[in-house]
């Protein structure tokens, strides 16, 4: 019997391949599977957010290495405090990214986040996974575990922490409360799920 792949080139399906922040990979695997959606995600470390001046070069890095591994790709990643320089390195690979300045637009809506904040622009944002990881991802980054008394320092243009929940559960809020009293803040909390997310990145997948 011939082998045809010796004959002419085959390639085999490929699936899409998502380069996604960590904190939202999670979510993100979770809205492929429900959506049967043919996806492979590439996370890449939470805390990037808090050195978003790496992000783009994480991002162009990763970008490169899996190419070739997929028939396309894309980046779930809003813009994040780079500036814009996300938005460089995705128009060299030709590659698309989840939509507004960071997460708080694509689960809660651009609109909703700029009416919050002209309402009050002292305003912190969590997500679930910001709740989840709160000591890490804030106390020990920014040296509150060895320093508490810099607390009012980093946080004394705040007056509320807002909790855009997309999966509540009496833990959750429990942690957000915890987290809110550390900063010395009252907590709103907003449910919002997570149909943001999944439009957006159904949007990707199409895109």
């Amino acid at each position: 019997m011939t082998n045809l792949s010796s004959v002419w080139p085959f390639h085999p399906k490929m699936s899409i391949g998502i380069v996604a922040c960590g904190a939202l990979a999670t979510h993100i695997d979770a809205i492929v599977k429900e959506q049967s959606l043919d996806v492979t995600i590439y996370p890449l470390p939470p805390l990037l957010h808090n050195h978003p001046e790496k992000i783009a070069g994480e991002v162009d890095l990763l970008l490169t290495k899996i190419s070739g591994s997929h028939s396309k790709c894309a980046v779930a990643y809003a813009d994040c405090g780079t500036y814009g320089a996300l938005d460089v390195v995705l128009q060299e690979h030709k590659v698309s990214r989840l939509g507004g300045n960071h997460c708080y637009d694509i689960f809660a809506g651009k609109e909703v986040i700029e009416k919050l904040m002209a309402e009050n622009a002292g305003t912190y944002f969590l997500t679930d996974y910001l709740v989840k990881s709160f000591n890490r991802s804030v106390i020990v980054e920014l040296g509150l575990d060895r320093r508490p008394e810099l607390r009012d320092d980093y946080f004394k243009n705040y007056s509320k922490v807002i909790w855009l929940a997309q999966s509540p559960t009496p833990d959750l809020e429990i942690a957000a409360n915890a987290a809110a009293d550390l900063l010395g803040l009252p907590l709103e909390i907003r449910k919002v799920g997570e149909i943001g997310l999944t439009r957006e990145i159904l949007a990707l997948v199409a895109d």
